[in-house]
């Protein structure tokens, strides 16, 4: 688990983002202890994985709009700040050197990335939560319509 290396991109992945991905992607735990270790999951997605439909619970919305409000989003606050940080004392470290300038061109790139992130994870989190409420209201409205057209309402 820590210290994984990702089947897709090959860079090292945490427990935690592991914990992070299951949730949100409702993907099974793997399996845990001896013998060689299990091919990649890459979530209900993938062809010939997971359920037949798309369908999800409202309970399975609502849990993945709370990952990203407790999890997602604070951790890629504190990454960012942390970035930031660190950018920040190299740049002054290579000042008068043309090294300072691209550093700090880098820190303005990543600056504006984090805000596209943020930003998309705020529309992520109010799609779930809205989801459910989406569908009620079709199924009232569908609902609604047969009883309203039916013949058999005037008998």
């Amino acid at each position: 688990m820590a210290g994984d290396i990702d089947q897709e991109s090959g860079s090292a992945t945490s427990g935690a983002d592991q914990q992070v991905g299951m949730r949100l992607n409702h993907v099974p735990p793997e399996p845990s202890g001896p013998g060689p270790s299990s091919p990649p999951v890459y979530g209900p997605f993938a062809p010939g994985k997971g359920p037949a439909d798309f369908a999800s619970s409202p309970a399975d919305k609502k849990a993945a709009a709370g990952t990203i409000e407790t999890e997602l989003q604070p951790n890629t606050k504190k990454a960012a700040v942390h970035a930031d940080a660190a950018t920040t004392a190299a740049h002054k470290g290579f000042d008068g050197w043309e090294t300072a300038s691209a550093l700090k061109k880098v820190a303005d790139t990543w600056d504006q990335q984090v805000k596209n992130l943020m930003a998309r994870l705020d529309a992520e989190k109010g799609a779930l939560r809205g989801a459910s409420g989406l569908f009620v209201g079709n199924d009232t409205g569908i609902r609604n319509q047969f009883a309203t057209q039916s013949k058999l309402n005037g008998l």
